[in-house]
């Protein structure tokens, strides 16, 4: 088999960033059985720890999330090594891309539509609700006209969302409709939806759906605070539920989604809300891994890694994947950067060794230098990785973190 990886996060080896070490090509990629060629940007480069004569043919890019550098790229790695059986990207950004490419090339492996149940908001939104799955109210828009309509008949606080997004990048929150109209004609409407506010605590969900659509393994947690929050400046974490009504009835609704999205040999990170009258109701997922902590609480607590599932699955192995073998509990902190960038670290409070149940802390070390950009996996003021058979031991603990952490900067 000749297979293309597609490779945007680097690798780090001074042993104190974990950041996508869960991503192991060169060990869970068979290079002696396979053909195996990469595309990778500058920080992708960094993250293909093979050895190079083991490499059928690598070709870096400025930017492997350009669709028309992507294809070139594949041209012309099917010219000197020959035809692609098989196109893998991990990136969330990259799948719909790498779904164009395949299906302009001839490439198998999940198509644009296929791929869209898992990219667009909207698509997603359309397949479930006709499966008879509670979903927000929601509409694409077309145009600030049916943006107003619809606000009009839904009522506010609304949200605004990218179609293709992640990481809640580009969302908005929307009161009233004097804030609708100041912030219409300041987005590409053409990527946008509209959707119903539904408040309540968002949950999560990260798993993996196999070759007949089962889900042989899942983990259900709970968001302390929320995506969009963190946007905004506030702490992120989540948790992982131990047994319970509510945590089996998650399980389900998962169980539910996946069927209906029919996805198949991938992993996936659902996420939903659940309502003070206990209401399950869809929010959005992804047909890959986790972000953020996610993978690495997954992995220490339950011996799964859902990288090395995929790649295996991809390359054509079979896959069991194991059951949870023990009821216990984890998650994970991110306390973002200060909002004035760059700045210089003069002052970060360690809290490892205050709070026990911390496995893994990264805080950036005085006189580093903290830079605009990045998502939930960049040097932020704190991240941590905690572990407890107890949630709410675990819940505490963070909420002890976020009150005790201090992080003092000077302009850069």
């Amino acid at each position: 088999m000749h297979i293309v990886l597609v490779n945007r996060w680097p690798r780090f080896q001074d042993g104190v960033r974990w950041d996508n070490e869960l991503t192991r090509y060169e060990e869970f990629i068979d290079h002696d059985a396979h053909r195996v060629s990469y595309v990778v940007d500058g920080p992708g480069a960094d993250g293909v720890l093979v050895d190079p004569a083991k490499i059928a043919h690598m070709v870096r890019v400025a930017d492997v999330n350009d669709v028309e550098v992507l294809r070139s790229c594949l041209v012309e790695i099917t010219e000197k090594v020959g035809p692609v059986d098989q196109l893998i990207a991990l990136s969330e950004f990259t799948l719909e891309i790498a779904a164009r490419v395949r299906q302009d090339l001839g490439i198998p492996g999940p198509t644009p539509d296929e791929v869209a149940v898992y990219r667009d908001k909207v698509r997603m939104k359309e397949v479930l609700a006709e499966a008879g799955v509670r979903v927000p109210r929601f509409a694409r828009c077309t145009d600030a006209g049916d943006a107003l309509s619809f606000a009009a008949g839904c009522g506010y606080p609304l949200i605004l969302k990218p179609v293709d997004g992640a990481a809640s990048i580009g969302v908005h929150r929307v009161d009233d409709e004097t804030a609708l109209r100041e912030l219409l004609p300041s987005l590409d409407l053409s990527r946008y939806e509209i959707e119903e506010f539904v408040p309540g605590h968002i949950h999560h969900v990260d798993g993996y759906a196999d070759d007949k659509g089962g889900v042989p393994f899942q983990v259900a947690s709970a968001y302390v605070n929320d995506c969009l929050s963190f946007g905004a400046g506030a702490p992120l974490g989540s948790v992982v539920l131990n047994e319970s009504d509510l945590r089996l009835r998650i399980e389900e609704f998962a169980r539910e989604c996946v069927r209906a999205l029919g996805l198949r040999t991938t992993p996936f990170h659902l996420e939903l809300f659940v309502t003070d009258s206990g209401e399950l109701v869809f929010l959005e997922i992804g047909g890959r891994v986790g972000g953020s902590e996610v993978p690495y609480v997954v992995n220490r607590l339950f011996g799964v890694n859902l990288y090395e599932v995929w790649l295996r699955s991809l390359a054509g192995e079979r896959i069991d994947v194991p059951a949870k073998a023990a009821e216990t509990s984890g998650g994970w902190l991110v306390i973002p950067k200060p909002a004035e960038l760059p700045a210089r670290v003069v002052e970060v409070t360690t809290l490892k060794d205050a709070v026990p149940t911390v496995w893994r802390e990264l805080v950036p070390p005085v006189g580093s230098v903290l830079e605009p950009g990045g998502s939930y996996d960049a040097l932020h003021a704190g991240r941590y990785i905690l572990l407890h058979e107890d949630q709410d031991r675990v819940t505490a603990d963070i909420h002890r973190i976020t009150e005790a952490f201090r992080l003092r900067t000077e302009p850069a």
